[in-house]
Order: structure tokens, then sequence, then C-alpha cells
């Protein structure tokens, strides 16, 4: 029975250091605008970034997607929406992602660029150079997420 166990707990510790590691841009960001709350997480072999809460969400939880340019999309809730996702990891962050703004209902080509551990810029082009970035703060895993 020990061995059993000895074996069993050694399997695990194998698939524990082979598992990767998670990736830096990974956690719960707070946006500049809006006070936007974006929890970024690994999506196949990319990130992904979903809209847990802003400040108009935080008033009114079932707002929906009303300026996206597709009608058929426009009844879809802000929470919980995909922002960011199409991306390829790059030396310092992610590249050739897609940014969504629901206050705008327009889609730009992104890049995720890690400042340091707490500090991410995100930049969103309608072309290059017709780019605005933003520094989004990573919040503390403690923090309390409405």
């Amino acid at each position: 029975m020990l061995s059993k166990a000895l074996g069993l707990g050694l399997a695990l510790l194998v698939l524990l250091a082979a598992a990767p590691p998670r990736d830096p841009v990974c956690g719960v960001w707070q946006t500049e605008t809006h006070h936007g709350v974006v929890r970024i997480s690994p999506c196949g072999a990319s990130v992904c970034g979903v809209l847990v809460t802003s400040d108009k969400l935080r008033q009114q939880p079932d707002l929906t997607d009303i300026h996206n340019p597709r009608k058929a999309l426009r009844a879809r809730k802000l929470i919980g929406l995909i922002l960011l996702y199409g991306f390829h990891k790059v030396a310092n962050g992610w590249a050739g992602g897609i940014i969504y703004n629901p206050d705008d209902g327009n889609s730009y080509h992104a890049r995720l660029t890690l400042i340091d551990p707490n500090h991410l810029r995100v930049r969103g082009c309608v072309f290059v150079p017709l780019c605005k970035s933003q520094i989004w703060h990573r919040l503390p895993a403690s923090a309390p997420i409405p």
C-alpha cells in the first residue's frame, strides 16, 4: 500500500513538473478606463481576456453589447465577454491578437507587453501607426472582484 501511494505521489510530481509555467500576463487586471476588470487566462496556445466588471457593469450588470456592428451579437451580455484573443507568443509578451472595445463596437489589432509583474501595456491599433496604449494594473489575488 505504501509503495502504491509513493508511486502515485511520484507520478503527480512528474505531471506537475511537466506542466508549462503559467504565463506572467495571466491574472486579473484593472484597465485605465471605466475601472474595468479583465481576467487574462490561457486559451489554447494563446491567452484570452474576459471582461469581469466595470463602473457601468457594477451599476447595470445586465448591459449588453449594443454597439456591436453585428445585430445578432447586440443582445449578448458584456459580463464574461471575450475582449482579447488570437495572440501568439513573442519575446516580451503577446502579439498579433485582437482587442474588442464594447464602447464603440470595434476590434483592433493588439499587443500585450508586460512592463513588470504588476503593469501590462495593452496596445490597440487600427493600423500602425494609428495606435493607442493603456497601462493596466494587476489586481492582487486577494482583491474582491464584484
